[in-house]
C-alpha cells in the first residue's frame, strides 16, 4: 500500500508540473495572439516587411497550438491516472 501512495504522490506532482507548463504555454500563446492583426492594409513597400512578419507569427501560433494540445492531453491523462490511483487506494484501504 505504501508503494501505491508514493506512486499517487508522483502522479499528483507530475500533474501539477505539466499543468504549470500548460498554463505558461497558454499565456505565451495569448501574448502572441495580441500581436496578430485581423486585417493588414499594406502598400507594395510595406508588404514585404509586415506581411512576412504576420505569416511568421501565424506559423508560430499554429506550431504552439499543436504543442499546447499535446501538453493538454498529457495533463488530462495524468489527472485521470491520479484520480484512478486515489480511488484504488480508497477502495483497498
Amino acid at each position: 500500500m505504501l508503494f501505491m501512495s508514493a506512486a499517487m504522490n508522483y502522479l499528483f506532482f507530475s500533474w501539477i508540473g505539466v499543468t504549470v507548463v500548460l498554463l505558461a504555454l497558454v499565456i505565451y500563446g495569448n501574448t502572441l495572439s495580441m500581436r496578430e492583426e485581423d486585417q493588414l492594409y499594406l502598400n507594395a513597400a510595406e508588404e514585404k516587411m509586415l506581411a512576412y512578419d504576420q505569416r511568421d507569427l501565424i506559423v508560430r501560433m499554429n506550431r504552439l497550438m499543436r504543442i499546447i494540445m499535446g501538453v493538454a492531453v498529457c495533463c488530462a491523462v495524468l489527472l485521470v491516472a491520479t484520480a484512478g490511483a486515489w480511488v484504488w487506494i480508497g477502495f483497498h484501504s
